[in-house]
């Protein structure tokens, strides 16, 4: 093409080029400074001692913030009331199962035809090791865990403009990126071209650990070979008996593998946030809402669903109707309030707090999540595919795939999270079309990873996070401006409302981010009542 030139890079401009694409610090910092990538502070169960000397707190919202306070409160000896919009304790902490229904946003009402013991987290789906909060609750209210599969090596890498829309396996593209990023940064060990001098020692030391880590040939060379087999995978497997012994893969070029851009993916398994060991709950993630739901009973009702908070110099009243006949009208009383409802609702509410707090109850939006699940006949990813567990990413709308981690090889039918979109435009266009659309289109794109789609597909349903009744949105998305003017405003005690949520803390989108606020929320007030 006319004015089309190429330009030669040096090898130390390739270095960073590669060092840029493999690595993932630049995101780790941009998702720390948002919120989206801390670990959990928490140092063991709170202690909130003194005498409330029968103070009452009530709690709006029965989601894992809310019941995290209410539960504390009423053990350190306040008088505790939850009230809650659906008929069941969780919230966000949510599972769909067979015979379930869910009616959305505009009315659209979906049944879920799952098969017995299998289901879709809607909301949260996998909790990470350094979660101490939330494993210390799931320990102390008797919730069973197990492994989450976070990276699987078989599991694939996809973009629609490379390889001719191949999926190609984790393990490769790990693997081949590795070694091509080894054997140039060895050649450049060796001819002293680096920056700065190492010791003789330290050369020979860094070629040794190049040689290991890029799987590299004694010439510091990554080509196809038994060695880099073992890595990426052979062209074909060892077996038994004649004619058994493995053949080599052909690594792809490093060219092909830094154009295709798959290498971003690979950054969804360093980040902290990701990094095994991950858990899920036994039989589904609303088993954590439920175990707290049992532990505090008939302090909550459900079904109901807030209008209006007042306050004054003497307490709280919160008028509510009943979810189910808004016609249906009462209030409750307290001298104090937990408010954990969504930011996106209580925007929503009459609320008597100061201009700060009500400024910064308006200043966050919510993310526009997708989570589509896909139930077919017969576990085709694992029988055909061998693959158990994990998560394949791709460029095209659907943005992942994840394998269950339950049930593995069982056969019978299975669930596919067959889409989950977490933010922008793709949100926003499968939010805007009516459930089996959804459904169909996810079923669409899929079938560019897994052809299997068409002819083992059994029923589906379709969660738009948007059109999410109690929450209009997956969960509160701080810009790095709204969080500097008015986070601490969001977290004040404002009278005798104080708020506590996923949304009040720098690990939104976490369970792990509504507890912690919740317990510093209670601290917080507490320390008001029995300093009072």
């Amino acid at each position: 093409m006319a004015g089309d030139q190429t330009v030669k890079a040096t090898r130390r401009d390739l270095l960073s080029m590669i060092g840029m694409a493999a690595g993932s610090a630049a995101m780790y910092r941009a998702m720390t400074t948002l919120g989206l990538a801390a670990g959990s502070d928490y140092a063991g169960p709170i202690r909130l001692d003194g005498d409330p000397k029968g103070a009452s707190v009530l709690v709006l919202g029965a989601g894992l913030a809310g019941m995290t306070a209410a539960l504390e409160l009423r053990n350190a000896g306040y008088e505790v009331k939850v009230l809650e919009f659906n008929e069941r304790p969780g919230g966000r902490n949510w599972t769909l199962r067979g015979g379930d229904t869910y009616t959305e946003l505009g009315g659209a009402r979906q049944s879920c035809g799952f098969a017995p013991g299998l289901y879709l987290n809607p909301g949260p789906w996998r909790i990470p090791y350094h979660h101490r909060a939330l494993l210390d609750y799931c320990r102390r209210l008797g919730v069973a865990l197990e492994p989450f599969v976070q990276l699987n090596h078989n599991a694939y890498l996809h973009s629609a403009s490379a390889f001719d829309g191949r999926p190609q396996r984790i393990r490769a593209i790990k693997a081949d990126l590795q070694g091509h990023v080894s054997e140039l940064l060895a050649k450049a060990t060796q001819q002293g071209k680096l920056d700065e001098a190492v010791s003789a020692e330290d050369k020979e030391m860094l070629l040794h650990a190049l040689r290991s880590w890029g799987a590299l040939d004694d010439d510091y060379a990554y080509k196809a070979s038994l060695l880099t087999s073992a890595y990426r995978g052979h062209a074909k497997d060892p077996g038994g008996g004649p004619g058994a012994a493995p053949t080599p893969s052909e690594p792809l070029g490093l060219s092909e593998v830094l154009r295709s851009r798959l290498w971003r993916y690979l950054q969804n398994f360093s980040a902290i946030e990701f990094q095994t060991t991950m858990f899920q709950p036994v039989g589904g993630m609303d088993m954590i809402g439920k175990a707290f739901g049992r532990a505090l009973g008939e302090v909550i009702r459900y079904g109901a669903k807030v209008t209006r908070i007042q306050q004054d110099g003497g307490g709280v009243t919160v008028t509510y109707a009943d979810a189910a006949d808004t016609s249906s009208v009462a209030q409750e009383k307290a001298d104090w309030c937990v408010c954990t409802i969504p930011l996106s609702i209580l925007s929503q509410i009459p609320i008597d707090v100061g201009a700060p707090m009500k400024a910064a109850i308006d200043a966050v939006p919510y993310l526009s999540a997708l989570k589509v699940g896909l139930q077919f006949r017969r576990r085709f990813w694992e029988e055909d595919e061998a693959i158990y567990g994990g998560i394949s990413y791709t460029d095209l709308p659907i943005g992942q795939i994840a394998y269950p981690n339950a049930g593995m090889n069982g056969g019978g039918p299975g669930v596919l999270l067959g889409a989950y979109t977490f933010e922008g435009a793709n949100g926003y266009e499968f939010a805007s079309m009516a459930p089996a659309e959804r459904v169909a289109r996810v079923l669409d794109i899929g079938a560019a990873i897994h052809p299997q789609y068409r002819a083992e597909f059994d029923n589906g349903i379709a969660v738009a996070w948007h059109r999410v009744p109690f929450t209009l949105g997956c969960a509160g998305n701080w810009s790095e401006e709204a969080r500097a003017a008015h986070y601490d405003d969001l977290c004040r005690i404002d009278g005798r409302i104080v708020l506590a949520g996923e949304h009040a803390s720098y690990l939104p989108a976490w369970q792990e981010g509504a507890i912690l606020s919740s317990l510093d929320a209670i601290g917080r007030l507490h320390e008001r009542v029995v300093g009072g």
